[in-house]
């Protein structure tokens, strides 16, 4: 089945057609259509409406459910957890920590920018946030790092985590541990659009939150969207999206490798090879059915649905430059280089999420354990956005402070901008009215 892959051969025309650009999410009109109907029900029913759609969408069969994870619910997650795997989690969760402690920026800078005149900015935490962690084709304790631990780092004051519930009725046990290793108690078992809602709402059960991060399904998008003027969206993360960007010294096998990692993720994930060596796109290509054989089947046909569909493939282009124009036009969410020469080609990039530099470093490492935070802008944000980081959970006040043997020179400046621009309250106020009120 190796000519089952998408191959697109550019070499001929030099041009990128515009439909390599698109993804999965580009038009959400018709899944806006279908989640206000959802996002209405959960402002008007609260917790009503998130049992019933936890039995409609996330096909819960128990009897009953509790909207709020239990204490009980932890403690059977800890006592069925494999002990191994609790230890990579700390691992992941200290390196994670590490990365956001030292992005994190000094409460507090000013700077006296003229004799007098004093400047600066004051950080704080926001109040609260929501953690949106999927679960709809796995579970991704990965997310509850990433999501989670920059938010406690930045000091916010409740942090939450919404993620859909099991058949069972529960919370996956990856999601319980993590969390309850990081620090978080508070997961609300409500996913897709109505979790959205719930914490850009507030019910009985489920608190409103100023913030919602996290990936998620195209519906989580559309919700994020509709819902923007109610509750801060943040980040655009998507469905996944990666790059591999290689000249003639990869491998194409190990290219090949890495290309399934992101498509893996869903029929809805976009992922090519890039590369301007035949020999490289060749056996990228003769490799893939191989690696497909080898794999869990579920995950082996998301990866096929992608790479010999629309949104993915393997891209064979005429030189090198052109494989770059196409990595900037794109700005995925991941991209990886493989090139004789990896911090060389970083120069070139103007546009991506996140760089994994050379063939050590591949999607894998950075999605769970180099620190870096893995949410990731999504459809082309990258080329304005950045990856969700201790920034994210915090605000910027600027402040200032001026002396009173600054004031007078200042106050003659900034008159003439009042009376120019027409506000006589402005002008009055820097006039010899006020100087009469300071002298009392």
């Amino acid at each position: 089945m190796t000519e089952s892959v998408n191959f697109i051969d550019l070499r001929m025309t030099g041009v990128i057609p515009p439909a390599l650009y698109r993804r999965t999410e580009t038009d959400l009109s018709g899944i806006m259509a279908k989640v206000e109907p959802i996002i209405v029900a959960v402002r008007e029913e609260g917790d009503a409406a998130l049992l019933r759609f936890a039995k409609a969408f996330d096909g819960v069969t128990a009897d009953s459910m509790t909207l709020r994870a239990t204490e009980e619910e932890f403690e059977t997650a800890f006592a069925s957890f494999d002990p191994e795997m609790i230890e990579t989690l700390k691992l992941a969760i200290d390196n994670i920590r590490r990365f956001h402690e030292a992005q994190k920026p000094e409460e507090m800078w000013m700077k006296e920018i003229s004799p007098g005149v004093w400047t600066g900015d004051r950080m704080l935490p926001i109040d609260s946030v929501a953690c949106y962690v999927p679960r709809g084709k796995g579970a991704f304790p990965s997310v509850v790092n990433m999501t989670c631990i920059p938010a406690i780092v930045a000091g916010v004051k409740r942090v939450v985590i919404i993620t859909p519930p099991g058949p069972d009725g529960r919370v996956d046990a990856g999601t319980l541990v993590a969390a309850k290793l990081i620090g978080v108690t508070e997961i609300y078992k409500c996913g897709g659009a109505q979790g959205v809602a719930a914490v850009a709402y507030g019910t009985p059960t489920v608190p409103r939150c100023e913030k919602i991060v996290g990936p998620g399904s195209p519906y989580v998008v559309a919700a994020k969207r509709l819902l923007a003027q109610v509750i801060d969206p943040g980040t655009p993360a998507g469905p996944s999206e990666a790059l591999i960007l290689a000249d003639d010294s990869a491998d194409g096998a190990l290219a090949a490798l890495d290309l399934i990692i992101e498509s893996e993720h869903g029929p809805d994930s976009s992922a090519y090879l890039v590369t301007n060596s035949a020999r490289v796109a060749e056996e990228a290509r003769a490799a893939l059915p191989g690696y497909w054989a080898e794999m869990d089947e579920k995950r082996a046909g998301f990866s096929r649905a992608v790479l010999c569909g629309p949104h993915g493939g393997i891209v064979l282009v005429k030189d090198f430059a052109t494989a770059v124009e196409f990595v900037n036009g794109y700005a995925p969410e991941h991209l990886e280089i493989l090139t004789a020469e990896p911090f060389a080609t970083l120069g070139q990039i103007r546009n991506a999420g996140e760089i994994l530099l050379g063939r050590y470093t591949p999607v894998t490492l950075g999605n769970y354990l180099l620190g870096p935070n893995a949410v990731l802008p999504t459809n082309g944000a990258a080329r304005t956005g950045s990856p969700l980081c201790v920034f994210d959970y915090m605000k910027r006040a600027s402040i200032a402070h001026v002396t009173s043997a600054a004031y007078p020179a200042l106050a003659k400046h900034a008159h003439r901008f009042a009376s120019y621009e027409g506000f006589d309250g402005h002008a009055r106020a820097v006039s010899p009215l006020r100087d009469k009120l300071l002298a009392k």
